[in-house]
């Protein structure tokens, strides 16, 4: 090779490794501002209280019920969840069942006189 073609390739190179590392820089730069957008930018997310989704809870203890009487996880949920809803006298009949399967279980026991009690007033 002569001197020319030496300094034409070198100058070649360098010229390839210039437009890559434009393009690598190019794009990381594209993709921050992309990212720093996307987490500017407001969403419309609606915010849900925590009292709307109790009806929607109750129903799905009232789902897994019917499926099995005994599950006492929704038999819990369920007084609880009538509960939190301002209904104790919904929430007598699983506290009942709960009593009735888990006798030993003062707490149980405990809820269920509160509530009738309160319910009394």
């Amino acid at each position: 090779m002569d001197a020319y073609q030496k300094t034409s390739r070198k100058r070649f190179q360098q010229i390839v490794t210039w437009v890559s590392i434009i393009a690598f820089f190019g794009s990381t730069v594209y993709a921050a501002i992309g990212a720093i957008n996307q987490a500017v930018k407001p969403t419309n997310n609606t915010v849900v209280s925590p009292e709307s989704q109790l009806p929607a809870q109750a129903r799905g203890y009232e789902v897994v019920l019917q499926r099995e009487p005994n599950n006492q996880a929704a038999l819990e949920g369920l007084a609880l969840t009538q509960l939190q809803m301002n209904n104790p006298n919904a929430a007598i009949a699983p506290l009942e069942k709960l009593v009735q399967l888990h006798p030993g279980r003062q707490d149980y026991q405990n809820v269920l006189a509160q509530v009738k009690q309160a319910n009394q007033k």
